[in-house]
């Protein structure tokens, strides 16, 4: 399993802006290793968020986003104390959800 994303959650005015940090090798699969061979493909496909269990936000990613992956977004209507939660998937199967509260 992947580390732990840091996720900050902050309001601002009316809203709430979260920040995300994806820990994720995120190979796209052209790329050669040192012995010429193709490093096989390995990146998040999707990535959804929920505030208080409630989806408010799901992308699909492909190959072409970096390493380490950062994503922000702005959540109207949140307030201090809303649950934040992100989950991503990627083309294994692996996946990994992370929450923090908004602040």
């Amino acid at each position: 399993m992947a580390d732990p994303m840091r996720i900050r959650a902050q309001v601002a005015g009316a809203n709430a802006v979260v920040r995300v940090l994806m820990n994720h090798e995120m190979e796209s699969g052209q790329r050669k290793d040192a012995a010429g061979k193709l490093v096989p493909a390995w990146h998040i496909t999707e990535v959804t968020a929920t505030q208080n269990g409630k989806p408010v936000m799901t992308a699909e990613w492909g190959p072409a986003v970096s390493k380490n992956p950062f994503l922000q977004f702005t959540i109207k209507g949140a307030k201090a104390g809303d649950k934040i939660g992100v989950t991503w998937k990627d083309n294994k199967g692996d996946t990994r959800t992370d929450e923090a509260v908004v602040s």
